[in-house]
């Protein structure tokens, strides 16, 4: 999703350094944000000269150290509140005293994350929906130390973004995916059960609910890492046997069947049409 973030951000004006894991996935995140802004030319979405312009705005660099300059840090590492809070520790003794951190967790206690910092009243929740250069919302979190003042800018800046921002209070997994996820364990758990396949249920829910994406092939464009990742914040933070991860889903993500991003999850990706594993 970072890609995505540093797109909006760069279309919108603003400068954006990008930063990953290694020079080498930076780069390739900056070849899908050249790919899908391709694609907005193509469909008059953006002119090319703003697609030039926005290219011009976005930096790679190697290292965390290196972003010593940033006014507003967006984080965007995957579901793993250790592998976050690693990223704030290395980056917190470089930031300037007021640049501010906003983290796109989908579901992790904004608090908890802040009270790691040292600077509680400038860290916030900002959770992009996936992907972000087409869906219009952004959940704002804020942390019990958050300051007014941060909230407003992040607030300020998401409106820049063409989006429209949702305040959520921090409880495990915000609004969206309090909501969302545990319909997609249900679904998982209807699959488990053998009340439908992975067709039947899809299509009951693009159908007979009208949703555009049924809610197995949702899982899978999520990743079902990150489906169990939230599903277990929620069970461990609300303590309420309903939101028990479905054992099907601790499975899939054991034998490493992610979704799309792996090639498999409940449909098999390996040719041109997805075709359903169960």
């Amino acid at each position: 999703m970072g890609n995505g973030i540093a797109h909006v951000c760069a279309l919108s004006g603003y400068d954006v350094v990008l930063s990953d894991v290694t020079m080498e996935a930076s780069e390739k995140g900056l070849a899908t944000i050249e790919r899908n802004m391709d694609r907005q030319v193509g469909r008059n979405v953006i002119s090319d000269d703003d697609r030039t312009a926005a290219l011009g705005h976005i930096t790679l660099v190697a290292e965390l150290k290196d972003m010593g300059d940033a006014d507003l840090i967006i984080e965007s590492a995957s579901e793993n509140e250790e592998v976050k809070r690693t990223i704030f520790d290395a980056l917190c003794p470089v930031l300037k005293p007021e640049a501010l951190i906003a983290t796109n967790t989908s579901s992790i206690s904004i608090t908890r994350m802040a009270a790691g910092t040292d600077r509680p009243g400038k860290f916030v929740g900002m959770h992009f929906m996936n992907p972000v250069p087409m869906m219009k919302l952004v959940e704002l979190i804020r942390g019990i130390t958050t300051d007014e003042s941060t909230y407003r800018v992040v607030h300020e800046v998401a409106i820049k973004l063409g989006k429209t921002p949702a305040n959520a209070e921090d409880f495990p997994a915000f609004m969206v995916n309090r909501i969302l996820l545990p319909m997609i364990n249900e679904a998982i758990y209807t699959l488990y059960e053998g009340v439908g396949s992975v067709e039947a249920i899809d299509t009951a829910m693009r159908l007979g609910a009208n949703h555009p994406m049924g809610p197995l092939q949702l899982a899978d464009f999520i990743g079902l890492d990150v489906c169990l990742a939230i599903m277990q914040v929620l069970y461990e933070g609300l303590a309420d046997t309903k939101y028990r991860p479905c054992p099907l889903l601790v499975k899939y993500v054991e034998a490493g069947w992610i979704g799309r991003k792996s090639g498999r999850g409940f449909y098999d990706y390996s040719t041109d049409v997805p075709t359903p594993t169960r």
